[in-house]
């Protein structure tokens, strides 16, 4: 059966401009352009026309944020997420929400398949299609950059300027970006050389530290059962609160990383990121938890880190053992519920303050100060059992070493 219609996944940019035209005159059919709102800020009505201009017979342009903020980025949070201790998972976190409701529009529209502009090379793809086989396998998927015959981003550069397609990269500033309410990922370029500096004109989310204002700015943030609630007291939607948080963020340079990373295909490659409401976030609810988490369960959660991380950074979102991981998580925060608060100054962000009707801090118990209801000699029975195979293992050594 041939294919009649297909729903891209489409952003505007230079890859899926190319792939709008290249589908309909390699398949002959009709497609249906998908632009999902994440936060990055794009002029919507500017892709959609775009799209239509490209050759869509329909364009869809969705409002996701508050989708995304709540059910993706707030539970991995939850998790405190971090990818080889740097990257916070801005792309990766994104990808099956995108993939979602593209197999749901695909459903809707009655098409045959589904196509995404991400490489052979990348993560992305994976994302995309392990995705799209746990919510609708009998789709069929077009993954143009392991059928064409573009071999670069230059070749693309001038397939647009033949069919009139206008792209945002340049020769000059040939960087791949990637944008939503999370952060802004920058690869490609002069980036592909790991010792070379990224040019400082290229951020667009957070000030150069050394320009920020050089008075510390101070913000609290309330947690309500692990999720954050409120900015210097002020209720706030997922989306907006996030969206606050980049901003208080990016004004004082909090945020950027420059990251080498594993891809899942098996290659190294670098990114560089800016994630200033990301980085409070995840500052303030670490600190959240270290008053109100048990000990061993926090421990246990730790330890669980680097598995859920790598679970969405190679796409295994809607896996089985990434949503049981997502029940212990949230579990662990029935008692993650206070107020934090931070200072931000120079490209830092620093905890100064911690309170919650859940603490779990006693300051009777930790205090050096004269108090009765901790006996320092139970501390000698305690050592004593501690070491007990340390102890034993000695004496056997020695013994064995006559």
């Amino acid at each position: 059966m041939g294919i009649s219609k297909v729903v891209l996944a489409y952003s505007g940019g230079l890859d899926t401009s190319i792939i709008l035209k290249w589908l309909v005159e390699t398949y002959d059919c009709d497609v249906v352009a998908f632009a999902a709102d994440l936060g990055q800020g794009d002029d919507l009505q500017a892709i959609e026309k775009k799209a239509l201009d490209t050759g869509a017979v329909k364009a869809r342009v969705e409002d996701l944020r508050e989708e995304f903020v709540r059910d993706f980025v707030f539970p991995a949070f939850r998790a405190n997420v971090i990818y080889e201790g740097q990257y916070l998972l801005g792309t990766a976190i994104a990808r099956p929400l995108i993939a979602k409701r593209q197999v749901e529009i695909a459903l809707e529209e009655g098409a045959e398949a589904v196509s995404h502009g991400a490489t052979g090379k990348g993560n992305d793809q994976v994302r995309f299609e392990l995705t799209y086989t746990a919510l609708a396998p009998h789709l069929k998927v077009i993954a143009p950059w392991r059928e064409w015959h573009f071999k670069s981003r230059q070749a693309l550069l001038e397939f647009a300027r033949k069919h009139g397609i206008p792209v945002p990269v340049t020769p000059e500033k040939p960087y791949s970006c990637d944008a939503n309410l999370l952060h802004i990922s920058y690869e490609g370029g002069i980036l592909e050389d790991p010792w070379r500096e990224p040019d400082p004109s290229m951020f667009t989310m957070t000030v150069d530290p050394r320009e920020a204002p050089d008075e510390p700015e101070i913000l609290e943030v309330d947690f309500l059962r692990g999720d954050p609630v409120a900015v210097n007291g002020q209720s706030m939607t997922p989306a907006t609160l996030l969206q606050t948080l980049n901003r208080l963020g990016g004004r004082h340079g909090v945020g950027r990383a420059d990251v080498v990373e594993s891809r899942f295909v098996g290659m190294k490659s670098r990114g560089v990121y800016e994630t200033p409401g990301g980085t409070i976030l995840r500052t303030a609810h670490r600190a959240m938890e270290s008053i109100t988490m048990d000990r061993e369960v926090m421990f246990l959660r730790d330890s669980l880190i680097p598995q859920y991380a790598k679970l969405i950074y190679n796409g295994f979102w809607y896996a089985p053992e990434r949503v049981a991981l997502q029940r212990l998580i949230d579990a662990s925060q029935e008692f993650v519920t206070g107020t934090v608060r931070l200072k931000l100054y120079k490209g830092q962000c620093t905890v100064i303050g911690r309170k919650s009707d859940q603490s779990l801090y006693d300051p009777q118990l930790a205090t050096f100060e004269e108090e009765d209801v901790y006996r320092q000699s139970d501390a000698t029975g305690f050592i004593r059992l501690q070491g007990l195979r340390l102890r034993v293992q000695h004496l056997v050594r020695s013994r064995a070493r006559g």
